[in-house]
């Protein structure tokens, strides 16, 4: 099994998330952030569940589908690195999936 590892970047992005909703609907955003955990935990046994990005053909990066999020992440032998967390709405910069961060 791979382990999952949080990059900064992607845990502040959650936590950006979750306090937007919340300030409409305190169970909406934990619920939300409950299924997008959920949904990353299965990467660990199986990593290449999520599909390519299609803004950046010929990435090593994936993604999760987890409405109303997108879940960026790079597989790195047996660790999977989660590096972003986006709403669909916002366009993404392909320049913040490049990070070598480590935990």
């Amino acid at each position: 099994m791979a382990q999952i590892i949080w990059t900064g970047p992607a845990l502040r992005d959650l936590q950006e998330i979750a306090e937007y909703i919340a300030l409409d609907n305190l169970e909406a955003a934990k619920s939300v952030v409950a299924k997008i955990e959920r949904r990353v935990t299965r990467l660990a046994r199986f990593p290449r569940i999520g599909s390519s990005i299609p803004e950046l053909e010929g990435s090593r990066n994936r993604q999760l589908v987890e409405p109303p999020c997108r879940v960026f992440y790079q597989i790195r032998g047996d660790e999977v690195y989660i590096l972003h967390v986006l709403r669909f709405e916002r366009l993404l910069r392909p320049l913040s999936l490049d990070t070598d961060e480590s935990p």
